[in-house]
């Protein structure tokens, strides 16, 4: 019977709430620990969160500055390929302005030489010309007087004389020469 009255006793206790003194005790227990985490454990807690957060916040910061930095650096070097690029095509076109410059000097000291060529081909010619004209005039003066010698009769080897003689007789054929190019030129 002993057996169904503790059986009656549990049956009439809650099986869901606990006897009233381990309540308290648990109520007690828990205070302590929760005091124990509020007072020791929460500071630290909170400490080393705070640690965290301005390290990242820190890092963010620092992140942002240094991006910043690169930005700046990237369009600082942007410029300076920019400016690099500018300058670059500013010396072809000063290289492509000197080569022409320096082409037309060329080519202005060619033609000046090839002028100076000619010029000194042109006298050099007159000069051959009027040395083979002179030749030409004592070879036909040395003919002709021959000839008048056999014809006349005489020698006719007297040197003034034949000099005259000669000359008189040119002097008419480069006068008939040029009436007859005046009268070409008229028709």
């Amino acid at each position: 019977m002993i057996a169904l009255v503790n059986l009656a006793e549990e049956e009439a206790q809650n099986p869901l709430l606990p006897p009233l003194p381990e309540l308290v005790i648990g109520l007690i227990a828990f205070a302590i620990v929760f005091i124990f985490f509020a007072k020791k454990l929460l500071p630290n807690i909170n400490r080393v969160l705070d640690e965290r957060r301005a390290a990242i916040e820190g890092g963010m910061e620092k992140a942002e500055a240094t991006q910043a930095e690169a930005q700046q650096v990237l369009e600082d070097y942007r410029a300076q390929l920019a400016d690099a690029r500018h300058e670059a095509a500013r010396l072809r076109q000063e290289a492509q302005e000197q080569g022409a410059a320096l082409i037309a000097e060329m080519r202005a000291e060619g033609q000046r030489q090839r002028e100076e060529i000619i010029a000194a081909g042109h006298a050099q010619i007159e000069a051959e010309r009027k040395q083979a004209g002179t030749a030409l005039r004592q070879d036909v003066g040395k003919l002709a007087t021959d000839l008048a010698g056999k014809i006349v009769g005489e020698s006719l080897e007297d040197v003034a004389r034949q000099s005259r003689t000669i000359d008189r007789f040119l002097d008419d054929l480069e006068a008939k020469a040029a009436d007859g190019s005046k009268a070409e030129a008229g028709r």
